[in-house]
């Protein structure tokens, strides 16, 4: 076996491997236009800070819910009895999803995650955006959730992977709709930090006039720490708080985690600089994909680009894993999620200009070329796509 064989065969076993292995990818020389962070956050002095008190960070005990609930309230601006503080949102979702909810309703295409943690089928109802836009029709999404007697509906804005935003008004009329009804709306706001005029589109500041919302934020995306998994739910309602916080260990968070919790605040500045960084890369992305041929590039509200590839062109999967052979660059591709083609579908992180920049020409030298025969005839032996 040459040389060239010999990587290529190891370069495809790895790309089939980070299938199961959900991160860790700084491990690896490729560039990662999959996870969804933000890349200018935290400043250098956090990272100096934890060096200064790791031998204490390892050595102790971290401090437990009250105490993290009171810092995520002081940098949110919230009392301390309406958060809970969870090992990253995946924990919330677990319990939301796991223990929690009797039927949970969602729109799909979205986050998988609220319908993984389901712990049998029929506890979880799928409600299919129209595909045409993939926008949220919240009327006829509240008589469906009506219909099947959801006791919690989630709605995640801006989306995940469409990165397309509810508009806060409908939002606030859907949770109006459900109030009487027993059922809880969930919205999750992981990525509006990175939405323009966040901080008008955010339903924090609503939380006590609706006692059946709640948020959930996952900080590990938009402050830039999924190694630390930080992330909180918010909501007035005292007693469902209290039902996400009974499914909670005694010290779910660690010290590392808890030292940034404490020391937030002092990082407003440079995290809001750093959201309008990512906003102004996000936005010059879209304009260098928009003109490219054989793909339609929906514009985006968070941190990363939704696009449908030409149904003429080549598939999510099989792009994603040329991407990743012939470029040194990881996508997710939508062939997992719930919808109508979703084969044809992907979904890139916005990086640096300079890894952008980079993607592009990749992108453009393989739509550009997928239809070539002996291009066909060189991936026609190569394994089948996996589903991310």
């Amino acid at each position: 076996m040459s040389t060239e064989l010999s990587l290529r065969t190891r370069k495809n076993e790895l790309y089939d491997a980070l299938a199961t292995t959900h991160g860790g990818y700084w491990r690896h020389e490729f560039t990662d236009h999959a996870y969804l962070y933000n890349l200018y956050f935290p400043p250098e002095s956090f990272f100096d800070l934890l060096k200064r008190n790791v031998h204490d960070l390892v050595s102790n005990y971290p401090v437990a819910q009250p105490t993290l609930a009171g810092w995520v309230g002081k940098l949110i601006d919230q009392p301390p009895e309406r958060i809970v503080v969870g090992n990253g949102a995946a924990e919330l979702i677990k319990i939301l999803s796991g223990s929690v909810a009797r039927k949970l309703i969602i729109p799909v295409p979205s986050f998988n995650e609220y319908a993984d943690a389901a712990p049998a089928a029929g506890i979880v109802e799928e409600f299919p955006l129209d595909a045409s836009t993939f926008e949220l029709d919240v009327d006829r999404f509240a008589a469906a959730a009506l219909k099947c007697q959801a006791d919690i509906a989630v709605v995640v804005t801006p989306n995940n992977p469409t990165s397309l935003s509810v508009p806060k008004a409908d939002l606030i009329r859907l949770a109006g709709k459900l109030a009487d009804h027993d059922c809880m709306l969930v919205v999750d706001e992981s990525f509006i930090d990175f939405s323009d005029r966040c901080e008008q589109k955010t339903l924090a500041r609503d939380i006590a006039d609706y006692p059946n919302l709640a948020i959930i934020k996952s900080m590990s995306k938009a402050y830039g720490i999924c190694g630390l998994r930080i992330g909180y739910l918010l909501t007035a309602n005292a007693a469902f708080a209290d039902r996400i916080r009974a499914g909670l260990h005694i010290w779910n968070l660690n010290g590392f985690a808890e030292l940034f919790l404490e020391t937030a605040p002092e990082y407003r500045d440079d995290f809001a600089a750093s959201c309008v960084r990512v906003r102004a890369d996000r936005d010059a992305f879209y304009e260098s994909l928009n003109p490219i041929t054989n793909i339609t590039v929906y514009k985006p509200d968070a941190n990363f680009i939704f696009c449908r590839l030409a149904d003429c062109s080549i598939s999510g999967p099989d792009l994603a894993r040329r991407l990743f052979l012939d470029h040194d660059i990881y996508i997710k591709h939508c062939a997992g999620k719930t919808m109508s083609n979703a084969d044809q579908y992907i979904r890139i992180a916005s990086r640096t200009p300079a890894e952008n920049a980079v993607f592009v020409d990749a992108l453009k030298a393989i739509l550009e070329n997928v239809n070539q025969p002996e291009n066909a005839q060189q991936h026609a032996t190569e394994p089948n796509a996996i589903r991310l």
